[in-house]
């Protein structure tokens, strides 16, 4: 169904005003975005990438004019550990949110049974920047352990050298693995880095999921053909395994992206309908738990 006639007011940190071309499906699931809320929950560090105009009220807007209904709320650089913003956001978006949080091997399992009860259903490691991170490699594993007992996910934002020399650990990991972003195939290697084979290996066992996301680290609009290269062959694997993201506000943007267009990305990457509706909306009910 054709829905880009539709036009809607801006949405802060996000370019365009148009609707995606495509209808989103019921239960659609924006599967990877950030809230930001400086004056109600101040960061624990000063870092420059504290998004103005990016908490709740502003990211309705965006599912309005997405028409997205779930809703996965991660927990962002800028808060290192401290996922109360998260939890808050969780809490206002209602049934239909759920959350991936930062922690460090000293957390206690009763925090880890508070977290999941207010919906949070995995933890991210980003290592990406390791001048900037919150985690490190040797965290991953000993938590992976202790967050399967709860059925959550570990979720991996790493580059690509680093998917390539972490995969021995990689593939020993318990549970479910999600890497973020299209694993960060970035050009020029692409799908030839030796991290897609990698990724390839632990989505042919079947506990790996890919986040369709962060198309921009790979060019520039409106094609993002390089993306689309990438996007196509992990979709071709495992449809199953597959999620979207919108990754608002974009913290790592300088010029936002039009977050309609990104969805709409999506047919290009997906063409058969039955895909998109398994990516947008039963993939992500059954990785994130929704009832």
């Amino acid at each position: 169904m054709e829905a880009g006639s539709v036009d809607f007011m801006h949405v802060p940190n996000s370019s365009g005003t148009g609707a995606p071309k495509r209808q989103s499906p019921p239960n659609a699931c924006d599967c990877h975005m950030h809230i930001y809320d400086g004056a109600r929950f101040p960061p624990p560090r000063p870092l420059s990438r504290m998004q103005p105009g990016a908490c709740v009220a502003d990211y309705r807007l965006l599912q309005r004019r997405l028409g997205t209904s779930r809703t996965i709320v991660v927990t962002p650089a800028a808060y290192a550990t401290d996922n109360a913003v998260t939890l808050d956001a969780i809490a206002a978006l209602g049934e239909q949110a759920r959350g991936v949080a930062v922690v460090h091997p000293a957390v206690t399992d009763a925090e880890l049974q508070r977290l999941d009860r207010a919906g949070i259903r995995g933890i991210r490691f980003t290592q990406f920047d390791p001048n900037t991170a919150t985690t490190t490699m040797d965290m991953i594993e000993p938590l992976a352990r202790r967050v399967q007992a709860l059925g959550w996910h570990v979720q991996i934002h790493l580059r690509g050298d680093q998917i390539a020399a972490a995969a021995d650990l990689l593939q020993r990991l318990p549970g479910t693995v999600v890497f973020d972003h299209l694993g960060r195939l970035t050009p020029p290697e692409g799908l030839k880095h030796p991290a897609f084979a990698v990724i390839r290996r632990m989505l042919d066992k079947g506990h790996t999921w890919m986040k369709l996301s962060g198309a921009y680290f790979f060019g520039s609009a409106p094609g993002y053909t390089k993306a689309g290269t990438v996007a196509r062959a992990f979709i071709a694997a495992a449809p199953e395994r597959m999620v979207w993201g919108s990754d608002w506000p974009h913290p790592t943007e300088a010029e936002k992206p039009d977050d309609a267009l990104l969805l709409d990305l999506l047919s290009e990457w997906a063409p058969d309908e039955r895909t998109r509706h398994r990516i947008l909306a039963e993939n992500p009910e059954k990785l994130y738990g929704f009832e």
